[in-house]
């Protein structure tokens, strides 16, 4: 038997599951005698994976498959094997009181239109939302009727009541929320959320506070001046404010006796840091040198430039005697006399 046709029977006994993709050996054992190295079982899992690659591959080139640019494509089955869950199953949520009161009277949930006749109008709108059939605050009259005050807004009246409404609405979704928290029927985050929320209408215990607490919002506020709570005016008995840290030295602005030289000795010795550290990046002496020519050349001449014409007006003019014409340069020749 070869090695091809051993390697065959054993892929024929892997389990492949397509649907998640997975294949493995219940009968593969590793042999107890004699122990095996650390190498040598490194070297079995990788040839064991590369059998069971090759098994899950080849059992997907057996499905029915469609061609695309891509390449072909296969519909996955079923899966076979039952994967265990990340996190545990959820718990169901305890009724909330709208529902316990509508099975206890029997009542059921009818599904409602999302579009309904709209009678100011005439037409057909949605029933939510915006712009939706039969909106109490779109009515420019309210019909009044024989029990109403006359001294009361009715406009103002009817907000009011939209607004105690929706008061009531969030403290019953606030409430059922805390209910389910109980009974951990909600996810991680919001089951951590939902047990540090108010109800509105509830009293809860207030909590003790320390002296320490008390001192510590007492100097917050004594200190939250700008001059920090010195020229506040003090209760009768009120302590100074403790002050936590250290305080901020400036040196004084205005030279005097003994600390006049501190600021100049500081700055010098900062300056004497920086030029010290990496002096050969920050200043380069040859270039200043240059630039520092350049600099007094362009000064000079524009000095020279400046003063030429009020030397040229006090200064007299030379006369220039002239006995003959005087040839170019390039006219000397050898054999020939000076020019005339």
């Amino acid at each position: 038997m070869t090695e091809m046709e051993i390697e065959g029977e054993k892929q024929q006994k892997f389990v492949v599951d397509l649907g998640n993709l997975v294949a493995f050996d219940s009968n593969h054992t590793f042999p107890s005698q004699p122990p095996l190295s650390r190498e040598e079982i490194v070297k079995q899992c990788l040839l064991k994976g590369t059998h069971l690659v090759q098994a899950i591959a080849d059992a997907l080139f057996t499905l029915p498959s469609t061609e695309d640019v891509d390449g072909p494509l296969v519909n996955l089955p079923t899966p076979l094997t039952k994967l265990p869950r990340e996190k545990h199953l959820p718990k169901p949520k305890p009724p909330t009181k709208w529902e316990v009161f509508a099975k206890k009277k029997g009542i059921q949930n009818r599904k409602k239109d999302k579009i309904v006749y709209d009678e100011q109008s005439g037409t057909w709108k949605r029933r939510f939302g915006y712009d939706r059939a039969n909106d109490e605050d779109a009515v420019p009259i309210i019909e009044a009727k024989e029990t109403d005050d006359p001294a009361e807004d009715p406009f103002a009246k009817r907000k009011e009541n939209k607004k105690k409404r929706i008061e009531k609405q969030d403290k019953n979704r606030l409430q059922n929320l805390k209910e389910a928290a109980k009974f951990g029927a909600l996810p991680s985050h919001v089951q951590l959320a939902a047990t540090a929320l108010p109800i509105t209408g509830t009293q809860a215990a207030p909590k003790k506070v320390t002296k320490d607490e008390l001192g510590n919002v007492a100097g917050i506020a004594a200190t939250a001046t700008a001059s920090g709570g010195k020229f506040d005016k003090k209760l009768p008995g009120e302590k100074p404010a403790k002050h936590k840290g250290k305080y901020r030295k400036f040196l004084p602005v205005v030279e005097g006796t003994g600390i006049g030289s501190q600021e100049r000795e500081q700055t010098e010795k900062i300056l004497n840091k920086i030029i010290s550290k990496n002096s050969h990046n920050i200043l380069n002496v040859e270039k200043a040198v240059t630039m520092h020519n350049v600099k007094k050349e362009k000064k000079r001449r524009s000095e020279k430039g400046k003063a030429s014409p009020a030397d040229n007006k006090l200064k007299p003019e030379k006369k220039s005697f002239k006995k003959g014409n005087f040839k170019k340069k390039g006219d000397f020749k050898k054999g020939k006399g000076k020019g005339k």
